[in-house]
């Protein structure tokens, strides 16, 4: 299989799946999810790979959705319709995101990210749908367009962290560190730069040892417990959330700034603490 925005290895009993648009710091492209998901169904379907690694080429593990392609660029596209906007349609694309990302969860196979430098937005989206995150002890992570223009919509966060510490990471739109997404309970580990690719490779290892089938039991166990506290329902009304986000008065605010001063400069607005213009109140 040919792939343009991953990478995909085996070696052993691991396969690797590698986000390989460097020049983007790993931005997701509209090719990147679908390519996700079929990497991971070539890991179920191969007999000799007990456990997936999921990172990122270059600087960094994955920076969210290329705001260049889809903030910046002027006009409608995937992300942004012309207003009216037609709801249905825009799920029907993000819903399709939700599930490839979600493959990494579905995946009858271990999964792990490993994560350098930054897991930023749609990124900590991939990263979260992992079973395992391992991190770079000063690496970031969060989900900055909670504060405008995106709701998470695999709904990791609070999953993986209960509602007050994901209400902490999504009313501010905050990152930290691997050392404190540790803390918080939200990634399995966090070590020194040069000490990840190892606790990688250890924690990897020792499940390559288990049979295929014990593994898959064992995860359709847990994750079954998840989807019987509504999972499903959960993603299906963050991924109609952030369709809202893109089209509301503040959402069409951010992308209408980016396309005037760049996409640089309208994250820097919405990470930087300032207000978000609300309603009429919106200028570029």
């Amino acid at each position: 299989m040919t792939f343009s925005a991953i990478r995909y290895e085996t070696a052993g009993r691991i396969a690797r799946i590698t986000l390989n648009r460097p020049e983007r710091l790993n931005a997701i492209s509209a090719e990147m999810p679908a390519e996700i998901s079929a990497a991971v169904a070539l890991a179920n379907d191969d007999d000799a790979v007990h456990v997936i690694i999921l990172q990122g080429e270059g600087r960094g593990f994955c920076s969210g959705y290329d705001l260049k392609d889809f903030a910046e660029a002027p006009g409608a596209n995937a992300g942004v319709q012309e207003m009216p906007w037609d709801p249905m349609r825009d799920y029907r694309h993000m819903k399709a995101c939700t599930d490839h990302f979600s493959s990494l969860w579905r995946s009858y196979k271990p999964t792990i990210a490993k994560v350098h430098h930054v897991a930023v937005a749609g990124g900590s989206d991939i990263a979260l749908a992992c079973d395992f995150v391992l991190m770079e002890e000063e690496a970031r992570i969060g989900y900055p367009p909670a504060r405008v223009w995106g709701c998470p919509t695999t709904a990791m966060w609070v999953y993986r962290l209960g509602a007050e510490k994901a209400k902490r990471m999504l009313l501010t739109g905050d990152l930290v560190t691997g050392r404190e997404a540790k803390d918080m309970g939200l990634v399995l580990d966090a070590v020194a730069p040069a000490a990840l690719e190892g606790r990688v490779l250890q924690l990897a290892e020792r499940m390559a040892g288990v049979p295929r089938n014990q593994l898959m039991m064992q995860k359709l166990m847990i994750n079954q417990a998840y989807e019987n506290m509504g999972m499903a329902n959960t993603q299906m009304i963050a991924t109609l959330f952030d369709g809202i986000t893109r089209h509301s008065p503040e959402g069409m605010w951010f992308k209408e700034y980016a396309e005037a001063n760049g996409f640089a400069a309208a994250v820097e607005w919405r990470d930087s603490g300032r207000n978000i213009p609300q309603g009429r109140d919106r200028k570029t």
